[in-house]
């Protein structure tokens, strides 16, 4: 889930054209799991092929990255590496919670509630490593670069945007603006019309920013204070955060003490499941690489058919519709590139 800072900060809505010419790099994993949750069958059931493998990461990395390249975006994606030891609460709860969900959804099918069962799904959803593997195999084939993190792929993310490889960070959490991004985009792999869960109801979801700069003064405060707000909150590291503490009231401690140990010494009963100076060092010097390059290729057409059409029974006439949409996207990026270097 992230860290819970929504209460006191306020997007800024934007459109894909607004982000036209800009380059992105996208939280690999966030976007899995927005697929699979979202991609799925009238009884909540993920796309499979005709061997039963799963298809919607597939499904929705195509449309929705031929879209946004035919915008004019250009997008990278980052990959998370090895999680630290700090995490691991947080990946047990994690499952512990898809298994209960799995097992609700199995009986909500049992007992034909269709609409829980949906819901039950999308909380079930689980990104395997085979499927990041299939994802990152998709990528390459249509052109889009990929980075792999050593850690946290919002904090190489983050550091990509703060060296100016990429213009801005996207995912749905707020975890970016901890590491450091100085620009956020949410909404970004989701954007259209959503059914809100167990209501008949539609909403319509639009890219949102949120400009880091632009936070901190509005807020009064620095980025390592903003790290003690989500501490006290909870962030994966330490999900629990300060029982009682959201993040209007962490604002006002952090304000009035000016660091996280300060306002520790005020709570008494509050602890802290590891010291907050390293929780701390983890969002302002995480592991991060120079080795990557973001360089965007035409798409590989018979790659892309044989792989989707050919193994995993796409249908050959919406997967060519999508091609050209990339088609276009990367011609739009030479020409921009071809005037850049001519001025």
């Amino acid at each position: 889930m992230g860290v819970q800072l929504g209460d006191i900060i306020k997007p800024k809505k934007v459109s894909l054209e607004d982000l036209s010419g800009k380059v992105i790099a996208l939280d690999g994993h966030n976007v899995l799991y927005q697929f699979l949750a979202i991609i799925r069958g009238r009884r909540g059931e993920p796309l499979r092929d005709r061997e039963g493998r799963v298809t919607s990461h597939l499904s929705g990395l195509l449309y929705r990255n031929s879209n946004l390249a035919e915008a004019g975006i250009k997008v990278a994606y980052v990959f998370d590496g090895k999680p630290h030891e700090f995490k691991s609460r947080t990946l047990e709860e994690r499952m512990e919670a898809r298994r209960e969900a799995q097992a609700k959804y199995e009986e909500s099918i049992r007992e034909g509630r269709i609409e829980e069962a949906k819901r039950y799904a999308q909380q079930a959803v689980t990104a395997t490593a085979s499927m990041v593997e299939e994802a990152k195999r998709l990528l390459t084939l249509m052109g889009i670069p990929w980075v792999q993190a050593p850690g946290e792929g919002e904090a190489q993310s983050a550091y990509m945007a703060r060296k100016g490889d990429v213009w801005a960070a996207a995912s749905q959490d707020y975890d970016s603006l901890l590491f450091g991004a100085p620009r956020l985009v949410r909404n970004l792999s989701i954007t259209g019309r959503r059914k809100l869960p167990g209501r008949n109801l539609y909403i319509k979801i639009e890219p949102e920013l949120v400009e880091l700069e632009t936070l901190l003064r509005e807020l009064g405060i620095t980025l390592e204070q903003l790290v003690d707000i989500g501490i006290l909150v909870g962030t994966d590291y330490n999900p629990e955060g300060v029982k009682g503490i959201g993040p209007k009231k962490a604002l006002k401690l952090i304000k009035e003490h000016g660091s996280l140990e300060d306002a520790l010494i005020t709570l008494q009963e509050a602890r802290l499941s590891h010291p907050p100076d390293e929780i701390k060092e983890l969002f302002l010097n995480p592991p991060v690489t120079d080795d990557y390059r973001l360089l965007w290729k035409p798409p590989d057409v018979e790659g892309i058919l044989e792989f989707l059409c050919e193994e995993r029974d796409f249908d050959e006439a919406r997967v060519m519709k999508a091609i050209e949409s990339l088609k276009k996207g990367y011609q739009r990026i030479r020409e921009e590139t071809t005037l850049e270097r001519w001025f």
